[in-house]
């Protein structure tokens, strides 16, 4: 299984992705752990599970190639999923997909936001909706 995963920004877009990074990932418990200003930052539950990495590097495309970057991001529940959704939009994200139930599994509540790149990104929990 992966130990940790991330992406490169460019630079002049930099600071705008780490912002939307932050808010979007507070309400999954998922917070900046390490940051190498200008450089990168790592963001897990903790400072031992920095799992998840933005870096800035010169050359990296200004918006994601089709399809972009997808990433998961496990939520607590429901009411994580739907402010993880709430907070994407606030913080710039696009709508992808609000907060529901998915074909995957009758259990499967997730909502999308696509980042400022055009990444998709996801909160996803596995608990019985009533």
């Amino acid at each position: 299984m992966l130990d940790h995963t991330g992406f490169a920004v460019p630079p002049s877009q930099y600071e705008a992705v780490i912002a939307f990074y932050t808010a979007v990932l507070a309400p999954l418990g998922i917070t900046p752990q390490m940051n190498f200003p200008g450089q990168a930052v790592g963001f897990g539950p903790s400072k031992t599970e920095a799992r998840f990495w933005v870096s800035s590097k010169e050359g990296a495309t200004e918006k994601a190639t089709a399809g972009g970057v997808h990433v998961a991001f496990k939520a607590a529940d429901h009411e994580a999923v739907q402010k993880f959704h709430e907070e994407g939009l606030k913080a710039g994200g696009t709508c992808n997909g609000k907060p529901g139930i998915r074909a995957m599994h009758p259990n499967y509540y997730a909502s999308f936001v696509l980042d400022p790149l055009g990444n998709n990104i996801e909160a996803v929990d596995h608990i019985p909706h009533d």
